[in-house]
């Protein structure tokens, strides 16, 4: 028999891959795709918009008229408020003072008929929406009470708004 040469075989290396940076870029990309996930979902706000009935309709949408209330500032501290539309109020237009005898009882006393108007049409959630309107003669501080009457009265949704239709000039030339 022929001596053949010996086959050398090499020496094979453990051939092994470290994971630990996929984990970590694994986690990274599914922690990533939750917050996008999460933040590309729309948010809504909830709307109060009335079945049917009495329905003012705006820029910013429809609104059941029975719902607002709105208190004109003008100066020397006089306050002139009217429920729903002023072309047809719910209430006539009635002059106001600051403090509890005056603006503030008479916010209790419309959060309150508003609150069983809405509960009684099964939206318990729907409030008063209060349109607070100085005016150019007002002052700042007639603003800050009205502010403080909101607090106070625990009206939750109301606006300033700073333009006058005719009809609220005309009313408050008359008081």
């Amino acid at each position: 028999m022929q001596n053949l040469p010996k086959k050398v075989r090499s020496k094979k290396l453990n051939a092994r891959v470290d994971l630990t940076a996929m984990v970590s870029v694994s986690f990274l990309l599914i922690i990533f795709f939750m917050v996008v996930g999460e933040l590309s979902k729309p948010k809504g706000i909830d709307l109060a918009l009335p079945d049917n009935g009495d329905i003012s309709c705006g820029p910013i949408g429809c609104i059941d008229s029975n719902r607002i209330y709105t208190i004109l500032l003008d100066d020397d501290d006089k306050i002139v408020t009217y429920s729903g539309l002023l072309l047809s109020p719910l209430e006539n237009p009635k002059s106001s003072v600051y403090g509890e005898s005056g603006i503030r009882k008479q916010l209790f006393e419309r959060n309150k008929k508003i609150t069983e108007y809405s509960t009684a049409l099964g939206k318990p959630k729907n409030g008063t929406i209060v349109i607070i309107k100085p005016s150019k003669k007002s002052n700042f501080k007639n603003l800050v009470d009205i502010l403080d009457e909101m607090a106070i009265a625990k009206i939750e949704t109301y606006s300033i708004v700073n333009e006058y239709t005719p009809e609220e000039v005309k009313l408050l030339a008359l008081n």
